[in-house]
């Protein structure tokens, strides 16, 4: 009989991600030995286990100490380990922006995306809402009507920057809208990302844009349990 674990680690690594409510991956969530295992295995190898209690997904990623040996020689680690353009990067984020800043302040309020307006008493205990049920879509022509003049122009916003970042898994394309990917959530930092986006010179680009950014003035997540 396979190890579970040893058949975890071998789904992540093939997969690159697996979502919250996969069996494995909700033992690996709550069951601390198992857990612990699978993080042995995947640091055997140089690997960590990304576990955002906010996003539908997990994922594996490379360990902080082996960032340097395995990408420093390239001359595009300074942007990206993924191999991800200037203009790639700066499309994603705007993507993120527009969809996890509003998704995260639903989520701490256990609101839905689509809300009858009625006050609940007991929302704050509810589980914590994942997938579209709170992250909203974007329309591309309207993403292409806003930022293709600055990154470039409609074909090559299409064919080169929305085809990769849909390609690595960070965004879904789906009748002319774009939606979360399993990647989106779990990868991009967004401690990190929110405070400068808000508050910084892409707040001001994507309100010009006739997108503000949401003001969530979310605390951070600290128990990954929240999220099952």
């Amino acid at each position: 009989m396979e190890h579970p674990a040893r058949t975890l680690t071998a789904r992540l690594l093939a997969s690159r991600s697996l979502p919250r409510t996969d069996p494995q991956v909700r033992r690996a969530l709550v069951d601390e030995s198992f857990r612990a295992e699978l993080e042995t295995r995947l640091g055997a190898v140089g690997l960590q286990l990304i576990d955002n209690p906010y996003a539908e997904h997990v994922a594996v990623a490379l360990a902080d100490d082996v960032h340097e040996p395995v990408f420093g020689a390239g001359r595009e680690y300074a942007a990206s380990n993924i191999g991800l353009t200037r203009d790639q990067i700066a499309l994603l984020v705007i993507i993120w922006a527009l969809i996890v800043l509003p998704k995260r302040e639903r989520q701490v309020n256990r609101q839905k995306l689509i809300d009858d307006g009625q006050h609940d008493m007991f929302g704050q205990e509810a589980p914590l809402p994942h997938g579209e049920e709170v992250a909203g879509s974007l329309s591309e022509a309207s993403l292409l009507a806003d930022f293709a003049p600055v990154l470039g122009h409609k074909t090559y916003v299409q064919g080169k920057l929305l085809s990769r970042l849909a390609q690595l898994g960070f965004i879904e394309r789906r009748g002319g809208l774009i939606f979360e990917g399993p990647l989106l959530d779990v990868l991009l930092d967004y401690r990190l990302l929110a405070d400068r986006i808000i508050h910084g010179t892409l707040g001001e680009v994507l309100a010009q844009a006739g997108h503000p950014p949401a003001d969530p003035d979310t605390p951070p997540p600290d128990d990954a349990d929240e999220g099952l």
